[in-house]
């Protein structure tokens, strides 16, 4: 189980990476991300999610592996993205919904990198 979770980690981490660059991109070409940007925050949430359920398991069965780990790799992303959700609902243009999770994903990232150095013992 903690091989698993280990690699859903590095995945974790590569698709928010993924998905800020994207964003950064859009941003620079001053062009609307298309459908595809949508369902990769979907699938993402849905893989941190997964993540998440996985952590707790193997936090209930073992020791953690450093004490801020399950903070940066679930609480601190998890705030970042429902208050995504709830300002980018709260905007007037619709259009601009995907720059505040582009910049969510900036968080998130940086979040969950620094979750995966934790749990691998890097720092």
């Amino acid at each position: 189980m903690t091989e698993v979770h280990k690699y859903i980690g590095f995945a974790v981490v590569a698709g928010w990476f993924a998905l800020m660059v994207w964003a950064a991109i859009a941003a620079l070409v001053k062009r609307e991300p298309n459908r595809w940007y949508w369902r990769l925050l979907g699938v993402l949430q849905a893989i941190l999610l997964l993540q998440i359920v996985v952590g707790l398991i193997l936090w209930i069965s073992n020791p953690l592996p450093a004490f801020l780990h399950p903070f940066y790799g679930a609480l601190f992303p998890a705030i970042v993205l429902v208050i995504a959700h709830v300002f980018a609902r709260g905007l007037d243009e619709e259009r601009d919904r995907w720059k505040v999770f582009g910049w969510a994903s900036l968080f998130v990232f940086g979040l969950t990198l620094r979750a995966l150095m934790t749990g691998l013992g890097a720092a």
